[in-house]
């Protein structure tokens, strides 16, 4: 690690490396908690020849690397041993092109999602990517894991909204693939490869993002179902009569609700009564062509009339929208305040959520009596947050050490309806295990042939995603 020290402070400006252990500490904070993470040294490059002589440096000296975004990854897919060298791309956060004829925008890893929201807005344009995290997390970290977001079901995945990236590969090679073509059909998408793969086969640095026409038009509703089951009929209702504007279709449970009226600031009850389940939807639109707030009244009509929904309630305002999402975002803060929380971040058809959500909801509550399960999330891409909260009157410390148990339980449910252990916060470290026991073994194969193929030196964020080999 000297040696390479002193390699590095010829690479890079004084403020190129971190080294104080106070000025380390952000950098190794995991978001969850469930790991603690080690580094002597952050690299804080400004370009992606820095990324590049880094890396070429870490190869010489045997330095495996872990590259960081904002850190906000739920899977430890950005923590650190203590001989490892942290790669922050916080300073590259250059837009470096906006092209409005093409609708796309080029921009550099360590652009905080939200400026790049803005500044798509600012042209005119709309990048739909949408998460939580938005204002912290990175767009190199958002491509790294494949982010979701709750705009998927219109416009997909991190992935889908890519159309080029530059990386570093294992070798100290410059991939540059940013040229924003929709149509390249030149052999292997190494773009695709890239991306969802954690860091553990290049380092991105810069990303070609496709942009949309801005929704001048959108509108929302908070809508009490009939019952759970109803969320699918509600939801085919929602595509047929929406004319492509349905945007967002995301589901939240009374418990969740509760969570978030009794414990965050500005959440408040927005019906008359509870309902067991609510659906928050929204449609988006661009032009005069369509009259969204008209064919959202048509649909919350005809759910009514076909008993699927009880009631809803329709912002009419920008402050209304707002105050409806804050609900939805507030789950997951007011779940803070209820104690242990054990959470499983999965995916089943989109046929099959009412089924998994009651079964694996019964399962748990077989498996430690007085469990809260608090499933909520992207029920129109089949994504659901599966969050228990633990026993008003069991002790924090003896439930999260079944975490383990539990999600062995939920996830052989998952499994068995064709699902998917991991929707949208990838692996990191935190599903090694699950990668192994449920990851078809020729697909795993394959996995590890690339990675030994790219990476023979296993520098790259090596223990994430694969299990040793």
């Amino acid at each position: 690690m000297e040696s390479l020290l002193c390699r590095l402070e010829k690479v890079l400006d004084a403020r190129g490396l971190v080294t104080d252990p106070t000025a380390l500490d952000p950098y190794l904070a995991e978001r969850r908690r469930k790991f603690q993470g080690k580094a002597r040294v952050v690299a804080r490059p400004r370009s992606a020849e820095e990324v590049r002589q880094v890396v070429l440096a870490c190869i010489d000296e045997g330095v495996s690397i872990v590259p960081q975004g904002g850190n906000t990854g739920l899977c430890g897919g950005a923590v650190t041993e203590s001989d490892q060298l942290i790669l922050s791309l916080e300073r590259m956060d250059r837009i470096r092109n906006i092209d409005t004829d093409n609708s796309t925008m080029t921009v550099e890893a360590g652009c905080i999602l939200a400026n790049l929201q803005s500044a798509a807005s600012d042209a005119q344009l709309f990048f739909p990517l949408s998460l939580a995290a938005e204002g912290s997390c990175q767009i190199g970290g958002n491509l790294a894991t494949n982010a979701g977001g709750i705009n998927v079901l219109r416009y997909g995945n991190a992935r889908d909204q890519v159309l080029g990236v530059e990386a570093v590969m294992p070798n100290g090679d410059l991939l540059s693939e940013l040229r924003g073509l929709r149509k390249n059909n030149t052999g292997y998408d190494l773009k695709n490869l890239l991306i969802g793969s954690e860091g553990t086969l290049g380092i991105i640095t810069a990303a070609t993002l496709k942009l949309y026409p801005f929704p001048d038009q959108s509108a929302t509703a908070l809508v009490g179902l009939r019952d759970l089951e109803a969320s699918l009929a509600f939801l085919g209702l929602a595509h047929r009569s929406g004319g492509g504007t349905l945007c967002s279709f995301e589901l939240m449970p009374k418990m969740g609700l509760r969570f978030a009226v009794r414990h965050v600031t500005g959440c408040e009850q927005p019906l008359e009564r509870e309902y067991d389940w609510y659906v928050l939807l929204a449609l988006q639109t661009s032009g005069s062509g369509i009259d969204l707030n008209g064919a959202l009244q048509a649909l919350l009509e005809s759910a009514y009339e076909q008993e699927l929904i009880h009631d809803a309630v329709v912002a009419s305002s920008e402050v209304q929208t707002q105050k409806l999402w804050k609900l939805r975002e507030g789950i997951v803060e007011g779940q803070l305040h209820e104690g242990g929380s054990i959470k499983h971040d999965v995916s089943v058809p989109v046929s099959k959520v009412p089924e998994f959500i009651l079964s694996a909801s019964e399962a748990v509550q077989g498996r430690i009596p007085g469990i809260r399960p608090c499933a909520f999330g992207h029920v129109g891409d089949g994504n659901i947050h599966f969050n228990l909260s633990q026993p008003v009157d069991m002790d924090t410390t003896e439930f999260l050490s079944r975490w383990e148990e539990i999600n062995l339980l939920v996830h052989d449910l998952v499994e068995g309806l064709g699902g998917s252990f991991s929707a949208e916060h990838g692996v990191g470290m935190l599903k090694l295990d699950d990668m192994h026991r449920y990851k078809d073994r020729a697909a795993l194969a394959a996995m590890q042939a690339i990675k030994r193929a790219l990476d023979p030196h296993n520098l790259f964020n090596p223990g994430k995603v694969l299990p040793p080999f």
